[in-house]
């Protein structure tokens, strides 16, 4: 097969809406954290169905001061899966915690459960579950874990105290869109952060959320403030609020952080919140699209919707279910990355494929390199031989192309490519 197209990995979808949007802020003369951002924490909340959201400039950020809002600090332990990217863990570390790290499971891209209840401590404040790829986790598992383990649990402050258990906050950078037994990721866990960041299937070029349940006893609004405070250096008023007359005064009560998203931001995300359910609608398609087109390969593809089978008929025989909990649950991805595990390979064969697919103009990647294999992490004391499940979904996974940017023509070279590569 010679080389035909260029095809990039995640290229953001921008179209003349966005544009648009971002031109009418910039003439606007207000350009920075403003009514558009204020809309848009307000669309988002009611799209996910939860009781708030606060807009950040990263999930990072949004996960980080989810940390600090529910008071997780020095001395406090949280669990997080070896198989994912280092913002999920990195934020743990920035608050002063203790980072543990639980495998995922056997064949599975998900968290062990199983794991996480054996790792849990009267230290324990929080469980970071990652929706890895827009597939969201068992959060009946991750509560009745939680409520089972109660009596360890150590309050400290007002909000851990009304919760009264692990705190789940879930890094659901993938998960933007997708729901399980027909709740939205979003409303699921304790609080949810979200991606924005220019690969993902919904953004604002950098940026985040943080959205999440209203916990009995405590205000809605008051977890609001926090976020906002925490967001931008501990002041008491936004800029906007200080532009009204008279009310240029405020108070510092707190040395905080900066990290708040601007209106250009906020502009392209509403934009993006019309187009939201075709682009969804449209990764479907291409999924479906892959996986009947590697049926005859030796490979297993994350399932990212629970009727897949039906719609897939014989090639739905290569599908590797990710949650793996038995449940049978109804489940929809949000379809953000394709996941391709090559039956009985090596490191080395899974290196030697994406070469060949770059060379025939197919940009691929790896979902994930686990963390217990970066420096950092083993500097923290992990050793990936504690990790074999993580280790080998990572020996030979490649992930292929997965954007709304993509024409039908180029799945099809995409499939091509990828049969002529691992079959040739």
């Amino acid at each position: 097969m010679e080389k035909t197209m260029d095809i990039r990995f995640s290229p953001p979808d921008i179209t003349e809406e966005e544009i648009q949007a971002v031109a009418e802020v910039m003439r606007s003369g207000w350009i920075t954290t403003g009514p558009k951002t204020k809309q848009l924490e307000k669309e988002i909340a009611a799209y996910v169905h939860s009781a708030g959201c606060a807009c950040l400039n990263s999930e990072t950020a949004a996960l980080e001061c989810a940390l600090r809002v529910c008071g997780i600090g020095e001395g406090d332990e949280v669990i997080v899966p070896a198989y994912t990217y280092t913002a999920s863990a990195s934020v743990v570390c920035h608050v002063g915690a203790k980072l543990v790290l639980v495998d995922i499971a056997k064949d599975s891209f998900h968290i062990d459960y199983d794991a996480v209840e054996a790792a849990v401590t009267e230290n324990t404040k929080a469980i970071i579950p990652v929706d890895i790829a827009g597939v969201m986790v068992d959060y009946d598992r991750l509560r009745t874990i939680a409520e089972a383990k109660k009596s360890l649990f150590r309050p400290s402050g007002d909000l851990q105290s009304a919760v009264g258990r692990i705190l789940i906050i879930t890094d659901s950078a993938h998960g933007f869109g997708a729901s399980r037994k027909g709740f939205m990721s979003g409303e699921c866990a304790d609080f949810t952060a979200y991606s924005f960041h220019a690969v993902k299937n919904f953004t604002t070029g950098e940026g985040g959320a943080i959205t999440w349940r209203h916990i009995d006893g405590i205000d809605d609004a008051d977890i609001y403030k926090q976020f906002m405070l925490l967001s931008l250096h501990g002041q008491s008023k936004d800029a906007l609020a200080k532009t009204q007359l008279g009310a240029w005064e405020y108070d510092i009560v707190a040395p905080y952080y900066k990290c708040n998203m601007t209106d250009i931001m906020a502009a392209i995300g509403l934009a993006q919140m019309k187009r939201y359910p075709g682009m969804l609608a449209r990764r479907k398609h291409i999924i479906n699209e892959y996986t009947k087109g590697l049926a005859d390969c030796n490979v297993k593809v994350l399932k990212h919707y629970s009727d897949q089978d039906e719609q897939l008929g014989s090639a739905s025989s290569i599908l590797l279910d990710s949650v793996d909990d038995g449940t049978g649950d109804e489940y929809v991805s949000s379809g953000h990355l394709y996941l391709v595990n090559l039956v009985g390979q090596t490191p080395e064969y899974r290196n030697e494929a994406i070469k060949k697919m770059a060379q025939l103009g197919v940009a691929t990647n790896v979902h994930y390199k686990p963390l217990p294999m970066h420096t950092a992490y083993k500097n923290l004391g992990f050793k990936i031989e504690d990790y074999p499940n993580a280790y080998e979904r990572y020996a030979n996974e490649i992930t292929l192309p997965l954007h709304t940017c993509l024409t039908d023509e180029e799945v099809e070279y995409v499939i091509a490519a990828f049969n002529s590569v691992v079959r040739g």
